[in-house]
């Protein structure tokens, strides 16, 4: 036998071997992955019939608390203390359980399932996220600086629209793939973004008119400074979510948001005068164009939606960050006076 097909025939013979081990390892993989199957849907069915037992149990508890001696009152407090902590714990244990997607995952995405089942890769995809939306912030703070100060050609605004429309469409998908998952972000937070994506799209047909070119500046100086804000709440929610995670003050899917949240409220309140400025610099943009659209040349619908667009953000902004700030403040004066 020659000595190369020696060499060729051994090297063939290991190789052999370490298939076997692949099948048998894939095999064991298979395996385990069927295993899993059915302990996500036993733990599925658990948590949907502890749900319903939970609030007969809660049910018969407010029948009973009626006129029990001291003794029966306390055992019936610390079972509706319990009560209470169970939903928390069902939510936790459903982030590492697939789960059907909402409606808007649903039109995007299909029913692919989108849960991730490891707490690295959960919090490597959020940490992605912010990385995402910080880097396109500052390059859309670059955009909207050029385009105001350097370019006034209707081609470069678009463009500048037009990533704009990606960014929050972008925002949208990944801010439900994290919700799925276990994030907290919820109400007008998430839903901002899709009047800003709808808004982006508007002003990206607006056609090229005298309406919008005396909108135009004001326009870019706002995307300028909203930016500027997103930077600054990116840079320091960051940080704050951060120490208070390793305090265990808060979730470690929870998320920055373009906002402001109760637990802001150490270090960041000097955020606040800012955001106001924001909040009433979109009104500013609401009636000026609501009085464009009384003009007699004005034929552009963009006008109008685009006014309503902004006043719906400046609500929406302006009286959820009042309620937070206004239910810290009470909250802090309910601690005081019980100290």
């Amino acid at each position: 036998m020659p000595q190369g097909l020696g060499g060729v025939l051994e090297e063939w013979k290991c190789l052999e071997e370490e298939y076997q081990q692949l099948q048998e390892t894939h095999r064991l993989y298979l395996q385990k992955l069927q295993e899993i199957s059915k302990l996500q849907n036993n733990c599925s069915s658990s948590i949907s019939r502890q749900r319903t037992r939970l609030r007969e149990v809660s049910d018969l508890v407010k029948k009973c608390s009626k006129g029990p001696s001291d003794e029966d009152e306390k055992t019936l407090d610390e079972i509706n203390k319990k009560i209470k902590t169970r939903p928390n714990a069902f939510f936790e244990m459903e982030a590492f359980l697939p789960k059907k997607n909402g409606l808007y995952l649903r039109l995007v995405l299909g029913n692919v399932n989108v849960t991730l089942l490891s707490k690295q890769a959960k919090f490597a995809y959020k940490d992605e996220y912010e990385k995402f939306k910080l880097y396109l912030t500052v390059l859309l703070l670059l955009f909207s600086f050029i385009c105001y100060f350097f370019v006034s050609y209707r081609v470069v605004d678009a463009l500048l629209n037009f990533l704009l429309v990606w960014y929050y469409c972008t925002l949208t998908i990944r801010e439900s793939i994290l919700i799925t998952n276990g994030s907290r972000i919820k109400g007008w937070w998430v839903f901002h973004h899709y009047v800003s994506a709808f808004l982006s799209g508007v002003m990206l047909t607006w056609p090229d008119g005298n309406q919008y070119k005396i909108f135009r500046n004001q326009f870019l100086a706002y995307s300028l400074y909203q930016s500027f804000v997103q930077c600054l709440q990116c840079y320091y929610q960051s940080g704050c979510l951060y120490r208070l995670r390793a305090l265990g003050e808060r979730h470690n899917m929870d998320l920055t948001v373009e906002g402001f949240q109760s637990w802001m409220w150490k270090g960041l309140t000097f955020l606040l005068p800012f955001l106001f400025f924001g909040h009433f610099w979109q009104l500013f943009n609401s009636i000026s164009l609501f009085r464009m659209a009384q003009l007699p040349d004005c034929k552009e619908w963009q006008v109008c939606v685009c006014g309503l667009c902004f006043l719906i953000l400046f609500m929406g902004n302006f009286f959820t960050t009042v309620a937070v700030v206004r239910h810290k403040v009470k909250s802090r004066n309910q601690k005081s006076k019980s100290l």
